[in-house]
């Protein structure tokens, strides 16, 4: 069954510039036809200004297409009945966790999601307690979020929304603005919720080796959809990815160094292990 699917799905806006009085028309998204099963985890990677951001506010219904349609848990986000629905089935992490970080200690900023909802008091401490142990964040529940690091503050944010019981959770870039243990701390919990939890995840990002677990990709370009597949299919076009301007993970693109240079090596290598597997 899926969760979220898109129909030609366009969304335009005007943009101002200094020098002219007029507003450009910017075709943000150009015809977007994706569909997406409920429990798969999946990747949409793309360089900024491709389109990928647009499309997250799409599913959680901030924005609303210019032409198309986008259908979560087989509803409109056009219709303005089933806003509050959408948006309580698919929950939206941001790239920075200090714009949905509200509450001075930890446990009751996790519960501010199910307590709007109206959620008895009995039944919101329950799910606190559940999504701050989904996120490895139960230690720190007494804590005030200001002590926390980057990357337990992004796993606090998904706190927040994992109390709110969604069937999909979409993460806008939730890494960009993390080192890389913090970065390596939230793809690990996003994995576990997956994998354990059964919760549908739809990770937005351009940092290429994030996608290399997930179960399917989309590769984003200029307002539109240029692959998708599996991460072995995608990085099997490592010529188009380095000519659409993303990186590939060092040792993906190793191995293809070395098999360009007639070591026998079968591409592509996606992990460290497989790479030394080969060569061994």
């Amino acid at each position: 069954m899926s969760i979220v699917r898109t129909e030609k799905l366009h969304y335009d806006y005007l943009k101002y510039r200094e020098e002219s009085e007029e507003p450009e028309i910017t075709h943000a998204l150009k015809g977007i036809d994706l569909e997406i099963e409920a429990g798969m985890f999946i990747a949409v990677a793309g360089n900024n200004g491709c389109g990928k951001s647009t499309l997250a506010r799409h599913i959680d219904a901030l924005l609303t297409p210019t032409e198309g349609s986008v259908w979560v848990c087989g509803m409109d986000t056009k219709d303005q009945g089933h806003i509050w629905d959408i948006r309580q089935r698919a929950g939206l992490v941001f790239q920075n966790p200090d714009n949905q970080i509200i509450a001075s200690v930890v446990e009751e900023d996790a519960a501010f999601g199910p307590e709007n909802l109206g959620v008895p008091s009995e039944e919101i401490w329950k799910r606190v307690d559940e999504a701050l142990a989904m996120t490895g964040m139960t230690a720190y529940r007494s804590m005030s979020p200001n002590r926390l690091s980057g990357g337990q503050k992004q796993r606090l944010a998904i706190s927040g929304v994992m109390a709110m019981k969604p069937e999909c959770i979409v993460l806008d870039e939730p890494t960009a603005m993390l080192d890389p243990k913090g970065r390596r701390e939230v793809i690990s919990a996003l994995g576990a919720l997956n994998k354990e939890q059964g919760v549908t995840v739809i990770l937005i990002t351009h940092y290429m080796d994030e996608i290399v677990n997930a179960d399917k990709v989309f590769v984003m370009e200029d307002g539109l959809v240029r692959m998708s597949g599996t991460p072995r299919e995608i990085f099997a076009r490592t010529d188009e990815l380095k000519a659409i301007g993303l990186d590939i993970p060092q040792v993906t693109l190793l191995a293809h160094e070395l098999a360009l240079e007639g070591v026998e090596v079968k591409e592509p290598v996606l992990t460290i292990d497989e790479l030394v597997e080969q060569l061994c």
